[in-house]
């Protein structure tokens, strides 16, 4: 498959990677081309804010999570009746995990996906020393995979000159420049950036950002730089494991939780669902005054619900709706900021404990700094995914709260190093806990959640 495509990456975090690939995004949306977008890594809030550009979900592409042939197969199917295909690579662009490695860097994914590599550099502060900056980019590797270079925060004054001075110095081409544009920054809070529908203006601020990018970006350089990514050849996943290629003989309906407080959801995850036979039905445990009629299943993924908790305390009715469905048996995952809301209490970010659902017996604390976070693998201890025994489950944790009940039905353990701890509920009908899953990577669990929902009879709510 012909898929024109480039990654942008960068040195380091904070060099505007975020914004710069909006803006380019949205400068391509205003040409009329039809984009598909994409994330390194496992990051939920950046596809939020591709999603606002390109009006379609924007997915994320992960090489800890998944192996290559199944990247290349995301790729491939998400780019289907697409013109073209935006990558925003994390962190530095060597950067993997364990602080050591480049697994799961933009790097490997570039690599993976043999995608052309976009390098900006963060000029604030220098000029002549941009060279060898580059160069040790350039140089690290023996393939680099960059082809061209944009410039962030350069003076359009000095641009021609250190344009050519790079491109007489180094086998690069320089594709353009962004200057210092304050009035587009995007804020930021504990988990990453603050979410697209909390940008005063976000629309316009990009507008304007890609009016800019057109002066200052050579655009058909960039599109040129795109069609010389070499074509996909990705095999079917089901080639891979058989499990990919599960069907339920009758379909099950899905009650998902979707609103501001629990937006964090990897949109493939919904989409290996439905393609196993799920219906799904989206709810708000902010607005809604009870779960969806005839559920079989309940996701409730991760978010800001610490920002909203006095909101989700005060609606009662969809907490007994949820207390009552899990007491009838109903199939319940849950992550991370849905984690929390099952605990009888969840802390807000002054340290006000809230009463939430009260299915895990604990309480929902903030702490003053990142807890247990970056990749793992998860592993069955004494615990299941609905009956099923499960061994090398890749996850990834991120978060500033802590629960006096993390649960020990799983074994978590850090992919470089030593370091493990017990973690997670994995017994009846829950799967419940700190990490964020990825179900490419293991199909076994949406399977045996499926499978789970479809023996649920649903209770009937006309009494609420």
């Amino acid at each position: 498959m012909k898929i024109p495509r480039f990654l942008i990456a960068a040195g380091a975090s904070g060099s505007g990677k975020t914004l710069l690939t909006c803006g380019i995004l949205k400068a391509l949306k205003n040409r009329g081309l039809q984009v598909a977008s994409f994330k390194c890594g496992p990051d939920y809030i950046d596809p939020m804010f591709h999603s606002k550009v390109i009006r379609a979900k924007s997915r994320n592409l992960d090489t800890f999570f998944t192996p290559p042939e199944i990247v290349r197969h995301l790729l491939e199917i998400n780019c289907m009746q697409q013109d073209i295909a935006v990558m925003e690579g994390v962190m530095g662009y060597y950067d993997g995990i364990g602080g050591t490695t480049s697994q799961a860097s933009a790097y490997e994914l570039a690599a993976v996906t043999k995608t052309p590599v976009v390098f900006v550099v963060n000029c604030k502060g220098m000029s002549v020393s941009i060279l060898p900056y580059i160069q040790g980019f350039l140089e690290f590797k023996e393939n680099s995979g960059i082809r061209g270079i944009i410039l962030n925060q350069m003076s359009p004054m000095l641009y021609p000159r250190v344009k050519e001075l790079i491109e007489e110095t180094l086998p690069v081409k320089v594709l353009g420049y962004v200057p210092n544009v304050k009035e587009c920054a995007i804020e930021s809070r504990h988990l990453g950036l603050v979410l697209p529908d909390e940008v005063e203006q976000l629309q316009e601020k990009l507008g304007q950002l890609a009016e800019i990018l057109e002066k200052t970006i050579d655009m058909e350089a960039l599109l040129a730089l795109a069609e010389t990514a070499e074509d996909i050849s990705a095999s079917s996943p089901e080639a891979f494991s058989p499990d990919y290629g599960f069907t339920l003989d009758r379909p099950v309906k899905i009650g998902v939780a979707r609103d501001e407080a629990f937006c964090f959801i990897y949109e493939d995850n919904l989409r290996l669902l439905k393609k196993m036979g799920a219906e799904l039905v989206y709810f708000s445990p902010l607005q809604d005054s009870r779960l969806p009629e005839g559920i079989q299943g309940l996701l409730l993924y991760g978010g800001y619900p610490e920002l909203y908790a006095e909101a989700l305390a005060a609606n009662t009715g969809m907490l007994e709706s949820i207390r009552r469905e899990f007491g009838n048996g109903i199939p319940v995952i849950a992550e991370c900021g849905g984690f929390m809301y099952l605990h009888e209490t969840m802390e807000d970010m002054e340290g006000c404990a809230h009463r939430m659902t009260g299915i895990i017996p604990g309480r929902a604390y903030r702490t003053p700094q990142l807890n247990r976070f970056g990749y793992i693998y998860v592993s069955s201890g004494g615990g299941t995914v609905f009956g099923e025994p499960l061994e090398q489950i890749p996850a990834h944790e991120f978060h500033y709260f802590d629960s006096t009940a993390c649960g020990g039905d799983f074994l978590a353990r850090k992919p470089v190093g030593r370091r493990s701890w017990n973690c997670m509920y994995g017994r009846e009908h829950m799967l419940a806990g700190f990490p964020h899953l990825y179900y490419y990577g293991k199909p076994q669990i949406a399977k045996a959640f499926l499978q789970e929902c479809s023996r649920y009879a649903p209770q009937s709510q006309s009494n609420v």
